[in-house]
């Protein structure tokens, strides 16, 4: 493994900085529903793998689409005129020392079941195609798995953070409250579909909400903008019950809605998701691994979601950095935030990262000598602890969106 790099930075923490801009894209959006399918599809063939062989074999399965369908949403509750099709890529292995995998009814039962478990409208056997475009890896990749020692199978860079901002904890918490079940039990007519923007000044955070309603629980107009009224509310003391380091939040609703113009001022849905008919969606184009897109952060564009947790760094750095942040800032004091950057090359013990390093703001009066050590410990000790992780990874024990 290279030297590990520590570097102090003179900037001001992103949670003191005057702007700040943090998004979330929920359960039911399109984004989320391919990264939440796809990784799913490879918790699924690693079970499978691993019950057949003894081992995690090659698969990448991060190039899902889904195409939006075609409703026609009403007071009262509409109609679904074509469905959406989701569409899975992208590799993983067919047939192993004369064993064959049902790869394609594998990643269709798996996506069947997720969304009949996380979108209570969409009923997979009527209202999604499934369309299988996994097809067999590459030898040299695919000889990975038979070497001695697995490598890494990218030259990839990931970067992690800590810890995170009161913005980034009010959006994730915000989507969460939203998508909850005693929030459904409440309001029945609020989708999973949920998209929050935070947009901080100083102390005081502007949350701005898509929330897809579902048209067979609103009856007329009035029913619509009184519960739509009562949802914004209801965020705003859940959210105001919590504040630390900011003064307020405020909440602005479906900001496109001009319910006077009928059907067509109201975010109304057949079936509680915009892919129903509104928008289609993309393995990476969501959240980063840690829940949040934030815009004053570094980030990686790798997607996480349906990677091979074994070999793919694209998948076991981006999750490890932000790891490895949350140890060094939970346990050394002294440290403001912290930035851990991780980068392989192909081929290489994933393990022996090319490189490591750590950015880091010290808090006031913390000088670099109390920190050091104790952060070059725990990185040593968490890539010590890589193969622990990497079997977490296998068994799904992380989100990934």
């Amino acid at each position: 493994m290279s030297p590990i790099v520590i570097e102090y930075l003179p900037h001001i923490p992103v949670g003191q900085q005057q702007i700040e801009l943090v998004e979330r894209k929920g359960l039911g959006h399109p984004d989320s529903i391919c990264d939440a399918i796809m990784e799913a599809i490879s918790v699924a063939l690693c079970r499978t793998y691993l019950d057949a062989t003894g081992q995690v074999l090659h698969h990448n399965i991060d190039k899902g689409f889904l195409v939006a369908g075609q409703t026609t949403p009403a007071l009262g509750g509409g109609t679904v005129e074509a469905p959406m099709r989701l569409i899975v890529g992208d590799r993983a292995t067919v047939e192993w020392q004369g064993q064959r995998f049902p790869v394609g009814e594998i990643a269709k039962a798996t996506a069947r079941q997720w969304l009949r478990e996380h979108l209570r409208f969409v009923d997979p056997d009527r209202h999604v195609v499934f369309q299988n475009a996994i097809q067999p890896g590459s030898p040299e990749l695919v000889d990975l798995f038979a070497r001695q020692t697995i490598g890494a199978n990218d030259t990839s860079a990931a970067v992690g953070y800590a810890p995170l901002t009161d913005t980034e904890r009010c959006v994730l918490a915000a989507e969460h409250r939203l998508n909850s079940p005693e929030f459904k039990a409440q309001f029945p007519e609020a989708g999973e579909d949920v998209k929050v923007m935070g947009a901080r000044q100083g102390r005081c955070l502007t949350l701005t909400v898509a929330l897809a309603f579902v048209d067979r629980f609103i009856p007329n107009v009035q029913t619509y903008v009184a519960r739509k009224a009562a949802i914004a509310e209801d965020l705003r003391r859940f959210l105001a019950a919590d504040l630390q380091e900011l003064d307020r939040v405020d909440v602005c609703l479906n900001m496109l809605d001009h319910p006077e113009r009928g059907l067509g001022g109201m975010y109304l849905t057949v079936l509680g998701t915009s892919a129903e008919g509104g928008d289609s969606g993309q393995v990476g184009r969501g959240n980063r691994v840690n829940g949040v897109i934030s815009l004053n952060r570094p980030m990686s564009t790798e997607a996480a979601a349906g990677k091979n947790p074994v070999s793919h760094v694209g998948k076991i750095y981006t999750l490890l950095s932000h790891q490895m942040a949350h140890h060094i800032y939970s346990a050394v004091e002294g440290v403001a935030d912290v930035s851990v950057w991780l980068c392989s090359q192909i081929g290489q013990p994933v393990d022996h990262p090319w490189i490591t390093a750590a950015q880091i703001i010290l808090a006031p009066g913390a000088s670099r000598m109390d920190v050091e050590t104790p952060v070059r410990e725990i990185i040593h000790a968490d890539l010590a602890a890589l193969p622990s992780f990497i079997t977490q990874l296998t068994h799904g024990a992380f989100s990934v969106w």
